[in-house]
């Protein structure tokens, strides 16, 4: 047995020649699943776009809608314009859809309970969206395929388990099946329903087999992968078994395996994790892959190439990981279980070069796979996608790829569940725009908050409260495409990681070291506060606020700082207790007299949410911000650029009637945020500008936290 591993090294490798690259994939289109609902219905109720399908021509797509209880339309005649074809109710929880000629098969749960588990095929013509059939399946259905001449649809029929019975774990009965049935005219047959037994195959719960996911090849034969017990079966199409094997497992090292800790450290190993793959998928007649999520016991964060025969031709380790991690899509709330989770998978052929698209569930975000030699990926691009990746559909004949994402965050006032469009053309690689990749270590980041330029045609960025436990300072080279962070610098007190920080802002003192702005938060005993560090990183001086500036002290503080002539000037992000509506404060400190003041700065009135700002720093004779809405998608109304003349930043005594400051309009940066093809992301945090009128803009992706994970790096030319 031979197993090649992709090395670190070739992963690194990957972003410097994804911009040079021919032939690329980018994203051109986003559709909201909300939009799919009709006249007069509640659009603030729960959707989904999981499992996708295409047309035979490529023109419409179909999703299921598991919380709707729906099947999705989309038309995508015009790709860079998808239009909502509407929703079909399903009858039950909709599972899984596959498409052949005219007729969608879809999946549909109908189960009363764990223990009486039941559901159907239903049969929908796509053109009209009539539902034309249905046919009993006699369990709960998972995955559903088709063969590649449309000859029968096989169905991984779970008959899952119920996560708070019996500890969650198996065997749970009754037991799962793979439903096989012909296909004739267009439809199922029902009568020709057969149900290939699959127990007593695997080592865990052989009784109790937990078919998750079926591909099948242009052999007729059927892949099937069993999650939970960690196993693979090969069936031919009258339900046979003709090879079962172990999924194995894996030693992983140099992963971050502690939850929640506010911390990237990859530093740490998992010996002997077990795979237990979900998706699965034919490279071609004789080989496939499998996306090793986890479930119960395992989850080794890879995805591993087999031969029918069981020969293990590939693993990818810990290198798909390593790529999350360096765009900044690592989900460090899932360290110590399942990382970047890669769950769902698609393979396709375009203009001759074998691809597979692996999704991280957990890092939103998607690997794209050259799979000319299966036993040696080359990882060329990585694309972003919505938040939580669940399945995807590649339409070579159209040279365009898919993905659905499942989660809605409508009750929390967040993004909604979309479906991106990306197009394999000619170009540049859009996405990643910052990049860890060639660092001279595995560097994690996230939450890019405050900015800087400095005179050595650097950025330095800040991370914020997310990883209160690992506050650093980002080296940025912006020359670079993507722009790249070279070396992380740790913000350290005593020479210990420093703690109780919310870096919102920093700003050059001009000897070399570094002021930091905290944002603050009393609550979680977080101060409001100024910080003094080395080069080094080291803390050399904190200066707190003072008490007229405390006395109508709210969570929302400063958010960027600057220097302008020995001054420091701040941005507090939204009103405090003594502010006039939609009105805010530039605070100044002088640390040579140690004085403070401020001057008052009139925002927009929010038509939604609020409206603050989020970064101030300084350029020839003004001072620039960056006011933000916190409204995300169709929502957001304000992200804009403002300029005041620096001949207004006087200083009024604090407590005091404080001066209100004129502004202009620089840039309304929603049009660059359309640009990505994407939705758009609410959080503008930075903004640096060089010496030469080139102003550096990013925004902060939460640390992957009910985020895409996006992070968007730009510049452009001030007037």
């Amino acid at each position: 047995m031979t197993i090649r591993t992709l090395c670190l090294t070739s992963a690194l490798a990957l972003f410097a020649g994804a911009a040079q690259a021919e032939m690329t994939f980018n994203r051109i289109a986003s559709f909201a699943t909300p939009d799919n609902m009709g006249e007069g219905e509640d659009r603030a109720r729960v959707t989904s776009a999981e499992i996708i399908y295409a047309s035979e021509d490529g023109n419409t797509l179909v999703y299921t809608d598991s919380p709707l209880g729906v099947i999705g339309r989309i038309d995508i005649t015009d790709p860079r314009a998808p239009k909502p074809l509407g929703n079909i109710e399903m009858g039950g929880e909709p599972t899984s859809v596959a498409v052949a000629g005219g007729t969608a098969f879809v999946g549909v749960n109908t189960s009363e309970s764990f223990t009486n588990p039941s559901g159907k095929l239903e049969m929908v013509n796509m053109a009209s969206g009539e539902i034309v059939g249905a046919c009993d399946l006699g369990g709960q259905p998972d995955s559903v395929a088709l063969a590649k001449d449309g000859s029968f649809v096989a169905v991984a029929i779970e008959n899952e388990r119920d996560e708070d019975a019996g500890d969650g774990r198996v065997p749970q009965m009754p037991a799962g099946y793979v439903a096989i049935l012909d296909v004739v005219d267009g439809s199922a047959d029902c009568a020709s329903l057969v149900k290939a037994d699959v127990t007593g195959l695997a080592e865990i719960a052989p009784e109790d087999p937990e078919p998750e996911f079926v591909d099948i090849n242009g052999a007729g034969e059927i892949v099937l992968t069993l999650q939970e017990n960690n196993h693979i079966v090969v069936l031919n199409k009258a339900g046979e078994v003709l090879n079962h094997f172990s999924a194995g497992s894996t030693d992983l090292t140099g992963i971050d395996a502690t939850d929640e800790r506010g911390a990237l450290i990859f530093t740490e190993s998992q010996p002997g994790r077990l795979r237990e793959p979900d998706s699965v998928q034919w490279i071609d007649d004789e080989t496939f892959a499998i996306a090793n999520e986890g479930d119960m016991d395992g989850g080794s964060r890879s995805f591993t190439v087999f031969r029918k025969d069981g020969t293990e031709l590939y693993d990818s380790g810990n290198s798909f990981e390593h790529a999350v991690v360096q765009v900044g899509h690592y989900p460090d709330k899932r360290s110590d279980a399942k990382g970047a989770e890669p769950e769902g998978m698609e393979f396709a052929t375009f203009d001759g070069t074998p691809y597979m698209i692996l999704l991280s569930e957990r890092g939103s975000v998607a690997g794209v796979y050259d799979m000319t030699d299966p036993a040696a990926p080359v990882l060329k691009q990585m694309l972003p996608s919505g938040i939580a990746p669940e399945g995807a559909v590649a339409i070579p004949q159209r040279n365009l790829l898919v993905t659905a994402n499942e989660e809605d965050l409508v009750e929390d006032g967040g993004v909604r569940a979309h479906v991106m469009i990306y197009e394999y053309a000619e170009g540049e690689a859009q996405y990643p725009t910052l990049t860890s990749a060639g660092a001279d270590e595995l560097i994690g980041w996230g939450a890019i908050s405050g900015m800087v330029a400095g005179e050595d045609g650097l950025v330095y960025a800040v991370n914020d409260s997310f990883y209160g436990f690992q506050p650093r300072i980002f080296v940025i080279d912006p020359s670079s495409k993507p722009a790249k962070i070279t070396r992380a610098i740790e913000i350290t007190r005593a020479g210990m990681p420093a703690q109780k920080l919310d870096i919102e802002g920093i700003t050059l003192d001009g000897d070399g070291g570094f002021w930091l702005a905290s944002e603050g938060n009393t609550a979680k005993l977080i101060p409001h506060a100024l910080y003094h560090l080395s080069a080094e990183g080291e803390i050399e001086d904190e200066v707190g606020l003072p008490a007229e500036l405390l006395a109508g002290e709210k969570r929302f503080g400063f958010e960027g700082v600057t220097m302008v002539e020995g001054t420091l000037w701040m941005a507090v992000q939204r009103e405090w207790g003594d502010d006039p509506k939609d009105h805010v404060k530039l605070v100044s400190y002088n640390p040579e007299t140690e004085e403070w003041g401020a001057v008052r700065y009139a925002k927009a009135a929010p038509e939604k949410g609020w409206v603050g700002l989020s970064e101030i720093t300084a350029h020839g004779d003004h001072v620039y911000v960056v006011e933000r809405d916190n409204q995300i998608g169709a929502a957001a109304v304000t992200k804009k650029v403002y300029r005041i003349p620096l001949s207004e930043m006087v200083p009024a005594p604090l407590g005091g009637e404080l001066p209100v400051v004129s502004k202009e309009e620089v840039r309304d940066l929603i049009p660059d945020l359309k640009g990505w093809g994407g939705y758009v992301v609410d959080k503008v945090e930075g903004l640096a500008i060089a010496q030469d009128g080139t102003a550096y803009v990013s925004t902060d992706n939460d640390g992957v936290d009910d985020s895409s994970g996006e992070t968007f790096f730009w510049s452009f030319k001030l007037d």
